[in-house]
């Protein structure tokens, strides 16, 4: 992945990006107007497709030549085979599904690897918010209120990792992001804003 096409993805987008191997063939859930599939296409050489749910990203996708479908993460997964890609993606939409664990099983089902990123709940600007004002934080990164955020599970780093452990998965690679800038796995669930996590399983 050149610098160029990193420099236009969102941080977890970018870490995510740079770690698909050229060449390799994606399906990217949520994949919102298609910048990711994109990227992967004229930096990485990948063949990518995406499933969305909602239409108008679903029209902005196949405007740009994109291989999109309308479909929803909690009940679509289903009609794709086993392993009929090297990546599934799912980047800030396994807090928006009805059944987290249930979607992350079908993405390592339908993925050899599976990249998911999420924001985490438990950044020290959401417990200052809750601690002080005692009200669901309104930030840069989770910028609308409680009543029309999309988000229906608040989860946090340390929960992902207790339910990768809980099911059994590998853990490949893990990185977490404040802000725009990486930062050290210490204490990560306290300073870490998002989570990106590269998941497999064996068979």
């Amino acid at each position: 992945m050149n610098a160029a096409h990193a420099a236009s993805l969102r941080p977890d987008l970018a870490v995510i990006a740079e770690n698909v191997s050229p060449g390799s063939s994606v399906l990217d859930v949520g994949c919102g107007d298609g910048t990711l599939m994109q990227a992967l296409q004229a930096g990485q050489g990948c063949a990518t497709r995406g499933m969305e749910i909602d239409a108008a990203n679903v029209g902005a996708c196949v405007a740009r030549g994109l291989s999109v479908i309308q479909g929803d993460a909690d009940k679509d997964l289903a009609f794709y085979p086993d392993k009929s890609v090297d990546y599934a993606i799912l980047s800030q939409t396994l807090q928006t599904t009805m059944r987290p664990d249930k979607v992350l099983d079908e993405l390592l089902r339908i993925g050899r690897k599976a990249f998911v990123s999420f924001p985490n709940f438990a950044h020290w600007r959401v417990r200052v918010s809750l601690m002080w004002n005692g009200r669901m934080p309104v930030t840069r990164l989770l910028p609308v209120g409680w009543y029309e955020t999309p988000n229906i599970h608040h989860l946090t780093i340390n929960d992902f990792r207790a339910l990768v452990k809980e099911r059994g998965i590998t853990v490949e690679g893990r990185w977490f992001l404040s802000g725009d800038q990486n930062c050290s796995a210490a204490a990560a669930n306290f300073r870490a804003e998002h989570a990106v996590f590269l998941l497999s399983r064996g068979n």
